[in-house]
């Protein structure tokens, strides 16, 4: 069985969720919501064949104080086995697996990113809705967790906000987020789906 975990691309942008007062700092709160998608088929021997298929092309345009997801977290192609096992994603795009899980190559697989623009060394406030989430379908719950913000170091992302500083000149920034994904032992075919979200406060 072939297993296709991907984070669907459903928002672009995101508004103002909250203007307020931090001690005499001014914050501006923006939070990304996504979904997560993971899909179990078959892989059945197929014919060569030649097709032709349309590209496409993509740009992220920031502006101050905005925070945008510029891509998402897909988990790639995996086949599932008798025992239990893991897909984790690093924010650098490595994919790794434990357990019974078989990853597949050249599947796609790829961390979140996430991009805006605030004011040279301005300090960054980011967290998660929550530390984990579940995707439901037709099997068993697959848990999402272990979120991990490309950073310099990196470091766990979890609801207790991290700080940051913006260290571009010109303000702008992009930051990827990969997780582990936990998939069960004989997990049932079919689509699996859920949302995360994440908060990020510039100060």
């Amino acid at each position: 069985m072939c297993a296709v975990a991907r984070l669907e691309r459903k928002f672009l942008l995101f508004g103002v969720n909250g203007l307020g007062m931090i001690r005499t700092n001014r914050f501006f709160q923006r939070t990304a919501t996504a979904s997560l998608l993971a899909a179990f088929a078959t892989i059945a021997a197929q014919p060569a064949y030649a097709g032709t298929t349309p590209g496409g092309g993509e740009i992220t345009i920031v502006s101050p104080l905005s925070f945008v997801i510029d891509d998402n977290l897909e988990f790639g192609t995996i086949i599932r086995g008798t025992t239990a096992g893991t897909v984790t994603i690093t924010p650098t795009g490595t994919r790794t697996q434990t357990g019974g899980v078989t990853l597949v190559n050249g599947a796609g697989h790829k961390p979140a990113l996430f991009a805006g623009q605030g004011t040279f060394l301005q300090r960054v406030d980011v967290s998660l809705g929550a530390n984990s989430i579940s995707l439901t379908g037709p099997g068993a719950p697959m848990v999402v967790r272990d979120f991990v913000v490309g950073s310099t170091p990196s470091a766990v992302l979890t609801t207790t906000p991290l700080s940051f500083r913006i260290a571009s000149l010109n303000g702008v920034f992009s930051f990827p987020i990969g997780a582990t994904l936990e998939v069960g032992a004989n997990q049932a075919p079919g689509a699996y789906s859920g949302n995360w979200s994440i908060t990020l406060n510039y100060f």
